[in-house]
């Protein structure tokens, strides 16, 4: 029982993995003793938290742009080429749009739904081969997706095609869950609530005003976010697969 939650010795790959939950999954697992790989469009951004993060392990970045599929297949040759076995995979890299109901363009919904769920599905395929490979019965590999609280019930920000990319997210998880539960690969999502990041950036002037509509009158912190990753990623959840853990404070019962 003492070893529920070791994670040490095993290797991962965080998308989306330089700033904002990503970063905050990263760090965790890193600190947790996991080799933890890291990409990210911008390469210089993505190689300064590598830096900060190799000072408390192991994290290698690998700039890639998830959003083209010749990129995503770079990426996933790449790592493969380093690795025969990787233990888990935090699909994170995601985007947003905000415009009117009367406004919102196709673009905008075009590029939020490729990123956030075609990209998700299509670099869990290309990674299906390592993620086999290190999976065991008793220690299945795994895969967390990134959903939101968005996904789950109504959002007040007008960002149509990021909530709908949400809500499918969580039900490609579901379907994915079951479809490699005989290969021992273990699928589950994490439905954050508001986690202070660049993307939210523009919504900190009403931090105190949004944390009264929590139950738990506070946001989302990194330990928030790593402890929920390191939990789905070890022995402690074995047994756990097609779920979605809701991050918020209790926010989306309260609504």
């Amino acid at each position: 029982m003492k070893s529920l939650f070791n994670l040490a010795g095993k290797v991962a790959v965080v998308t989306g993995g330089s700033r904002g939950i990503g970063a905050m999954i990263a760090q965790g697992l890193v600190e947790n003793g996991v080799r933890t790989y890291i990409t990210a469009r911008r390469a210089e951004e993505l190689q300064a938290t590598a830096d900060e993060l190799s000072k408390l392990g192991e994290c290698i970045a690998i700039p890639s742009n998830l959003a083209d599929v010749e990129g995503l297949q770079g990426f996933a040759n790449e790592l493969k080429s380093r690795e025969p076995k990787i233990d888990i995979l935090v699909n994170n890299a995601g985007a947003s749009w905000g415009a009117s109901l009367d406004e919102f363009p196709e673009n905008g919904w075009d590029k939020i739904m490729d990123l956030n769920v075609k990209s998700l599905f299509f670099l869990t395929q290309a990674l299906l081969e390592p993620l086999r490979a290190a999976a065991s019965q008793e220690d299945p590999s795994r895969v967390i997706n990134i959903g939101s609280i968005n996904g789950l019930s109504y959002a007040a920000l007008q960002n149509y095609s990021y909530s709908a990319s949400k809500a499918a997210v969580h039900h490609l998880t579901r379907q994915l869950a079951v479809d490699l539960a005989p290969d021992n690969v273990n699928v589950n999502a994490i439905a954050p609530g508001f986690f202070p990041s660049k993307m939210t950036a523009h919504l900190l002037d009403h931090e105190a005003e949004m944390a009264k509509a929590i139950p738990r009158r506070r946001l989302g912190t990194p330990e928030d976010a790593a402890g929920s990753a390191i939990y789905l990623c070890s022995r402690a959840s074995a047994f756990v697969t097609g779920h979605v853990l809701v991050l918020d404070g209790g926010q989306d019962v309260a609504s």
